[in-house]
């Protein structure tokens, strides 16, 4: 009986510590993003002021991929927010960061690769990493693909999701998706 009393305390002290490590990350992780927005702005200021002088789309890339780590920091914030809500670790999140440090990573690479071609002189070095670059822009095709599929699948999955855990109105389902609760019988449809 003791031991039980302690593990239940052991575990609700644990359980306290998560939830703390959890809140400071989250407010590091939003000091980051705000951060990256004021950067992003800073960047996208000087661009305007440089626009009426020169068009330079190195500049409006690098807002770009500013704005895009935000968008990525707003998504672990939104999975460390369910984490603390639901004390479950929800993986479409992780998905979907991902998927924009690939869609990051493909702009960045066309930016490098825009760079080499447009200097004029193509020299075997240069081939070589143009070549290398296009395998990585093919490889990262295929890996937004695939995680394209993997958060579609996970939408479409019949497995409780984060809002379910929740919803003490949710009726239990059996393992292939369907309600435990016998459909009401009459007329209405």
């Amino acid at each position: 009986m003791a031991d039980e009393k302690l593990r239940r305390h052991f575990g609700d002290y644990l359980a306290t510590a998560e939830v703390a490590i959890l809140s400071i990350l989250a407010v590091l992780i939003s000091l980051t993003a705000l951060a990256s927005i004021a950067r992003s702005g800073r960047l996208l200021w000087d661009t305007w002021h440089q626009f009426m002088v020169v068009a330079d789309t190195d500049l409006v890339l690098r807002v770009l991929d500013q704005l895009l780590v935000v968008l990525m920091l707003v998504e672990i914030l939104h999975t460390v927010r369910i984490s603390i809500r639901s004390h479950t670790l929800v993986t479409e999140p992780f998905l979907v960061v991902g998927l924009i440090a690939s869609i990051r990573r493909m702009l960045v690479i066309t930016l490098e690769a825009a760079a080499l071609t447009k200097e004029g002189e193509w020299t075997p070095e240069g081939a070589t990493i143009f070549r290398a670059s296009m395998i990585e822009l093919g490889l990262l095709g295929v890996l937004i693909f695939v995680l394209v599929y993997s958060i579609t699948l996970l939408r479409h999955s019949p497995e409780k999701s984060e809002e379910e855990f929740s919803d003490p109105d949710a009726q239990p389902r059996d393992k292939k998706g369907n309600s435990n609760v016998a459909a009401p019988s009459g007329g209405a449809a």
